[in-house]
C-alpha cells in the first residue's frame, strides 16, 4: 500500500505533506474534524530542542501542590516521592491540575512524563476554564500523551482540548521520527516553546509539533491532565517554564 500524498512543497520551507502508510486509517477518521490541518499546508518542527538550564522557574517544588489546583473531574492527585501522581477515579470526567498563575504567554515549558498503568494524558498550555450546566470544563491547547499502549502514536502532538480535536496530529510521513520517540517504560521530556502564535513541541528531545494557532489562545494556565478512563496512572516530575519577553 503507497502512502497517501497530497502537493509537496519544497523541504526547505519546512512545508510537508505526505500521510504516513501507517497513518492512512487515522487519517480517515480524523480528517472531517474542526480543526484538522491540511496536509499539504502543515509545518515541521526542524529546530533543536531550546536549552532547558538557564533562568527556569519549578513549578512544583517536589514536596505538596502548594500554587496547583484541580479542576474538572474527580481524578486524584498527590505528590509522592517526589512526583505529582495522577489517578483516574472510574465514572468521573477528564480531570486536570491547573496552576494557580493563569496569564502565562510566551514560555519555554518542560516536565517529565511516565505511567504507572496505561492512561491518556497531557499537559494543557494557555488553558481555560468555562462553565458547562454545573462543570466546570478545561478547554484549549494540549500537548497530547497518548499512554503505553495502541499504535497511533501521537504523543507529542497538539491537541484542542474540548475546542474540535487535533490541532496537530502526528500523521505525516515526516513524523516517523517523532512517532518512534516515546518511551513506554520510562520517564518523557516534553517540551513546549509558545512564542506568539508560534507553537513547537519536541518529545525526548525529538522535534515533533509545529502549530501556528490564529491568536485565540494566546495566555492561559497549565495543567496535567488525567484523562476520563475507568483506571490508570500517570506520573510528572520536573515542571519549569521559562517565560519570555
Amino acid at each position: 500500500m503507497k502512502p497517501v500524498t497530497f502537493l509537496l512543497c519544497a523541504s526547505l520551507s519546512g512545508l510537508a505533506g505526505t500521510i504516513a502508510e501507517s497513518q492512512g486509517g487515522w487519517f480517515k477518521k480524523y480528517k472531517k474534524q474542526e480543526n484538522v490541518p491540511d496536509p499539504a499546508k502543515m509545518l515541521l518542527n526542524q529546530e533543536v530542542e531550546p536549552e532547558l538550564e538557564s533562568d527556569f522557574v519549578d513549578l512544583f517544588n517536589g514536596k505538596d501542590l502548594k500554587g496547583w489546583i484541580p479542576k474538572g473531574g474527580e481524578a486524584r492527585f498527590e505528590v509522592i516521592g517526589g512526583m505529582i501522581v495522577g489517578t483516574a477515579v472510574s465514572g468521573t470526567p477528564s480531570s486536570y491540575l491547573a496552576t494557580d498563575k493563569v496569564d502565562f504567554e510566551n514560555f519555554v515549558f518542560t516536565c517529565d512524563l511516565k505511567w504507572g498503568e496505561n492512561l491518556n494524558s497531557g499537559v494543557m498550555f494557555r488553558a481555560a476554564t468555562r462553565m458547562k450546566g454545573d462543570y466546570v470544563e478545561v478547554y484549549g491547547p494540549q500537548v497530547e500523551m497518548e499512554g503505553i499502549e495502541g499504535n497511533r502514536c501521537w504523543s507529542g502532538g497538539i491537541y484542542g482540548q474540548s475546542c474540535g480535536g487535533y490541532f496537530y496530529p502526528l500523521w505525516l510521513k515526516e513524523h516517523q521520527k517523532a512517532r518512534e520517540a516515546i518511551n513506554r517504560e520510562g520517564w518523557n521530556r516534553v517540551t513546549v516553546q509558545a512564542k506568539g502564535k508560534e507553537v513547537k513541541t519536541w518529545l525526548n528531545g525529538v522535534p515533533a509539533a509545529h502549530w501556528v494557532g490564529d491568536g485565540t489562545y494566546s495566555s492561559g494556565f497549565f495543567a496535567l491532565q488525567v484523562h476520563k478512563a475507568r483506571k490508570g496512572q500517570v506520573f510528572f516530575r520536573n515542571i519549569r517554564v521559562k517565560e519570555l519577553q
